[in-house]
């Protein structure tokens, strides 16, 4: 098809074009009146939810410190507030665990277990440790012969880098031995 045969009639000149796509004084005056006027949100008060989930501390009967925790799961039946003005912060009308229920089983059924930790083990090995540096050290000084020494150092150097590993509360702590008081 030749160029000629294009239809003419479909362009627009611009100043139509612009025209055409100006808003009509009608729809100006709709827009403003929008504008000055904008919609907005309302507030509409709702009964706030009971919170869930809090932890409080409390004492048990012992006199000890104890955290107790309102979980979610409870949350069909009606959470208790905690006072205001309490050093335990325990909820309102929560009454303390009578001697004879703190030695019931808890929740679950476990009970609560005492275990004794002994270190005497690891103090032993730490004493042959210190006694064995100082025979080391007591033989590095008395030895004449040169090579005989440097063995001597070598091996009081070793004892050293173990003391130094084991002669502190953490190894003490993590290969102390417990055993169950009840």
């Amino acid at each position: 098809m030749s160029v000629s045969g294009v239809n003419t009639g479909a362009a627009q000149p611009l100043a139509a074009a612009w025209k055409a796509a100006e808003p009509s004084k009608a729809e100006r005056t709709e827009e403003a009146a929008q504008r000055r006027s904008p919609l907005r949100d309302e507030y509409v008060p709702e009964k706030k939810p009971e919170p869930t989930g809090r932890y409080w501390k409390e004492r048990d009967a012992g006199g000890r410190p104890k955290i107790r925790f309102d979980s979610p799961e409870q949350a069909g039946a009606a959470p208790k507030e905690p006072e205001k003005g309490t050093e335990d912060d325990a909820p309102a009308g929560e009454k303390p665990i009578p001697a004879e229920d703190a030695k019931a089983p808890e929740k679950g059924g476990k009970k609560e277990e005492r275990c004794a930790g002994n270190t005497d083990r690891v103090d032993r090995e730490i004493k042959n440790l210190k006694r064995k540096r100082q025979e080391l050290e007591q033989r590095l000084a008395a030895e004449p012969d040169e090579i005989r020494a440097k063995n001597l150092q070598r091996q009081l150097d070793r004892v050293e880098r173990e003391l130094r590993q084991k002669d502190n509360d953490a190894y003490r702590k993590a290969h102390s031995t417990f055993t169950r008081l009840s």
